[in-house]
C-alpha cells in the first residue's frame, strides 16, 4: 500500500491524500461503507459503484469467520471473489465485536475466548490467528487485534487494557511479517491506538504505534459512550503524534458533524453503520439537515428526496413516496434510504477534499456542520 499526501489545509489539520492498493486507489478523506457479513445491507455492488461511488468497503473478521466461514471464503478465492467487489476492502480485526460480547467472552493474555452469537459455540481469537483469518478473507487493509475498553472505563482498567493491546500488537505484527497473502496481491496491516479518554494513555499508545512504521494507523475506542468533546480531544492528542505521511483511520465514527470535525483534526478514513442502520429506520442525512421519513409532514411533499442529491435515487423518488414505502413496510424503503445515506456520506468526504484542495475548507466546514446537524 502507498499513501501520498496531496495537500494540508493552511488553517486546520485537514488533509487530502491518495491511498494506492492492488485493487485500486482511494482519494482521502474517504467514508467506507460497512459490509459486515460480505454485503452492505440492502445495497447491490453496482449501486455501491455507480450510485454511491464507494471506493472501498469494509468486512468484519468476527462475522465472516463465523459465517460463511473460512473454508468457504478460501475456496471462493477470498472475499473479493466471494462478493464480487473488485475495489479495495478493509477488514477490522473483530476486537470490537468480541469485546462487546462481555457476557459470553473471557479475556486472557493469550487472546479472547468467546461464544458465537449464532449458535453458542466456543471460539478463541489470538493476535496471531486473527492475522491468519484476515489473510484468508483477503482484505487489502487488515487490522491488529485489540481490546476496545468502554468509554467510561476507569484509569487503571484503561491502562491495563492498553498494555495488553500493545503486547498483542507486537505478536500480530510478528505474525504478519512472517506470512504472505494467499491470492496474489499484497495486504497491509494497521495498528490501533487505544487508551480510552485519558490523554497520557492515548499519547503513549500513539508513540508506541508510530515507532512501528506501519503503512497506516487507526484510532479506536471512540464513540463508545464518552462525551463528543472528549472524542475530539483524543483525536487531537493522537494526531499530534501519528506520522503525517501515513493515513489515519478513525474507526466507527460517526454522524456527519463528527466526520467533519475529525477531518478538521487530520483524520483521513472513516466507517460507520449509522448511514445504513439509521436509514433502514427512516432517518435520512442531507446537505440541509436530518429528516425522519416516517413523519406525517412528508406525506404530501412531492419534491425530490434531496435537490441536487448525491445519488440517482434522490432524483427518482419524492419524499412523499419514500414516506409511503416506510409506513407500508415496503423493503424498497430500506434500499432507497441506504443508498441515499451512503451516497451522502461519500459525497460529504469528497466535498471536504475538494474544499481542502481549494483552500476554503475551514469556512465551508463551519457552515456545513450547522446545516447537517439541523433537524428538518
Amino acid at each position: 500500500m502507498d499513501f501520498k499526501l496531496h495537500h494540508t489545509d493552511s488553517k486546520t489539520n485537514a488533509r487530502a491524500g491518495e491511498i494506492t492498493t492492488d485493487h485500486g486507489t482511494i482519494l482521502t478523506p474517504i467514508f467506507m461503507p460497512v459490509g459486515t457479513v460480505a454485503s452492505v445491507k440492502a445495497v447491490h455492488i453496482q449501486e455501491l459503484k455507480n450510485d454511491i461511488n464507494a471506493q472501498i468497503i469494509l468486512g468484519n473478521t468476527y462475522h465472516l469467520y463465523l459465517r460463511p466461514g473460512l473454508d468457504i471464503l478460501e475456496k471462493a478465492g477470498g472475499l473479493h471473489k466471494f462478493n464480487g467487489w473488485d475495489r479495495p476492502i478493509l477488514t477490522d480485526s473483530g476486537g470490537f465485536q468480541v469485546f462487546s460480547l462481555s457476557a459470553i467472552r473471557k479475556l486472557k493474555e493469550e487472546g479472547a475466548e468467546f461464544r458465537s452469537h449464532i449458535d453458542g459455540s466456543k471460539h478463541f481469537f489470538t493476535p496471531e490467528n486473527v492475522v491468519d483469518i484476515q489473510r484468508i478473507i483477503g482484505a487489502d487493509i487488515t487490522m491488529a487485534f485489540d481490546e476496545c475498553p468502554p468509554g467510561d472505563s476507569d484509569y487503571n482498567y484503561a491502562k491495563k487494557s492498553l498494555e495488553l493491546t500493545q503486547r498483542w500488537l507486537d505478536r500480530g505484527l510478528k505474525r504478519f511479517s512472517e506470512t504472505e497473502g494467499k491470492y496474489g496481491y499484497s495486504q497491509t496491516f494497521f495498528p490501533i491506538v487505544q487508551g480510552c479518554v485519558y490523554p497520557d494513555l492515548r499519547r503513549r499508545a500513539a508513540e508506541y504505534i508510530a515507532e512501528k512504521g506501519c503503512d497506516g494507523n487507526a484510532i479506536g475506542g471512540l464513540a463508545v459512550g464518552e462525551p463528543t468533546e472528549k472524542m475530539y480531544e483524543m483525536i487531537e492528542v493522537v494526531n499530534e503524534i501519528l506520522p503525517t505521511d501515513k493515513p489515519r483511520y478513525l474507526m466507527g465514527v460517526g454522524t456527519p458533524a463528527n466526520i467533519l470535525e475529525a477531518i478538521e483534526r487530520g483524520v483521513d478514513m472513516f466507517d460507520c453503520v449509522m448511514p445504513t442502520r439509521n436509514g433502514r429506520n427512516g432517518m435520512l442525512f442531507t446537505k440541509d439537515g436530518i429528516m425522519n421519513m416516517k413523519n406525517k409532514k412528508w406525506a404530501d411533499d412531492f419534491s425530490p428526496i434531496e435537490i441536487d442529491g448525491a445519488s440517482e435515487v434522490d432524483r427518482l423518488y419524492s419524499k412523499a413516496y419514500l414516506r409511503h414505502l416506510f409506513v407500508s413496510d415496503e423493503l424498497l424503503a430500506l434500499q432507497i434510504a441506504s443508498i441515499h445515506n451512503l451516497a451522502f456520506y461519500v459525497w460529504l468526504t469528497q466535498e471536504a477534499r475538494r474544499h481542502i484542495l481549494a483552500g476554503d475548507f475551514a469556512e465551508w466546514k463551519r457552515e456545513m456542520v450547522k446545516r447537517v446537524s439541523t433537524r428538518l
